[in-house]
């Protein structure tokens, strides 16, 4: 069986990478940012920008005939921490109203920078279908 490369037209465009691969029932979904279709990124801050990430990331997931309750785990890169941490209740409130409560393993991790400069926040996650 081969790796199936899915990339869902409702995303922007990926050069370079596909949004999800495939094989057999594990799905590897590619980091998202905040990008819009047209290829901008989402404004409002942190709360703006994980609704847009984790919408992108379970579009690809649903793409690749998966369901929220598929994750495996989830990682999110962060550029800043206590900003993300502040607006915990609010973001919270939109993973369990987009993804439910089936909570995956998850990560959260600092770095000084992500691809586009704009991007405060990118969510990458693995998940296994039935």
């Amino acid at each position: 069986m081969s790796v199936t490369r899915i990339n869902p037209p409702t995303l922007a465009k990926p050069s370079g990478f596909a949004h999800a691969t495939r094989w057999r029932d594990m799905v590897h979904l590619a980091g998202q940012t905040a990008l819009t279709p047209d290829g901008t990124i989402v404004e409002g801050g942190i709360v703006a920008q994980f609704r847009q990430a984790l919408s992108n990331v379970l579009t690809a997931l649903t793409a690749a005939g998966g369901r929220p309750e598929h994750l495996l785990s989830v990682t999110i890169y962060l550029l800043d921490i206590p900003d993300y941490q502040a607006n915990g209740k609010e973001i919270g409130r939109i993973w369990r109203e987009l993804a439910g409560t089936d909570y995956p393993a998850m990560a959260g991790i600092g770095v000084t920078a992500l691809w586009q400069p704009e991007a405060l926040i990118e969510i990458q996650a693995v998940a296994a279908l039935d």
